[in-house]
């Protein structure tokens, strides 16, 4: 479990080095003002990358469910940096179509996100544990959404091009997808806490995982 502890915290350093090197070489910007396909393929390679991994190897899997549900939750409080958007929307830095849901739906996380861990990180609020994580994919999904298509909705009024360059460019490329990563992680682990009751209050073991996998088959 170390090891995978080790090589997961290593790929994530790269990735984010990565992610900040591509875009002082100008990879994400374009010429129409508005996040492209080169942030796309940046924010989905990592997760495809992750997706498969957990599909593929056992003792990854094994290592994911030993993760505190609680942590992961807490790191979406960082979310609450959202006001950024609102504030330079208000700048008119950024199309009000795209800064005001992302940015008032990612604080909403973000503030929520702590109590989220103290309260329902526990097999007994299973159900609002898991709704909480779908909402927070939810507004990931509706924050790249609405900054692909911004330009399309609002096309006389600023554009999300600073979106496309440090240090923003790092929320689509970088955060968002590791943010989605972790709620996938929750939600998983939260599937589980149904099927082995006697678990309730631990970690997630190699043992824990062959339990949920013999539940589920």
């Amino acid at each position: 479990m170390k090891n995978y502890g080790k090589i997961a915290v290593g790929l994530i350093v790269i990735w984010f080095a990565l992610a900040v090197f591509a875009a002082t070489q100008h990879m994400f910007e374009n010429n129409v003002g508005r996040i492209g396909a080169s942030v796309g393929i940046a924010a989905l390679i990592p997760m495809l990358l992750f997706f498969a991994w957990f599909a593929s190897d056992r003792k990854f899997r094994n290592f994911t469910f030993s993760l505190s549900p609680s942590a992961l939750t807490v790191a979406q409080s960082w979310r609450i940096l959202g006001f950024t958007f609102v504030l330079l929307e208000a700048h008119h830095l950024l199309p009000a179509v795209f800064a005001w849901p992302a940015g008032y739906g990612d604080m909403t996380i973000g503030v929520t996100a702590t109590l989220v861990a103290w309260k329902l990180a526990s097999p007994a609020h299973r159900n609002s544990f898991i709704l909480w994580q779908v909402l927070g994919i939810v507004d990931l999904v509706n924050a790249v959404t609405l900054g692909i298509t911004a330009a399309l909705l609002a096309p006389n009024g600023p554009t999300t091009a600073v979106m496309t360059v440090l240090p923003l460019s790092l929320i689509p490329t970088f955060f968002v997808p590791l943010f989605f990563i972790f709620h996938v992680i929750c939600i998983a682990q939260a599937r589980a806490w149904k099927h082995i009751p006697s678990e309730i209050g631990q970690p997630f073991s190699s043992k824990t995982i062959d339990g949920y996998r013999q539940g589920v088959s």
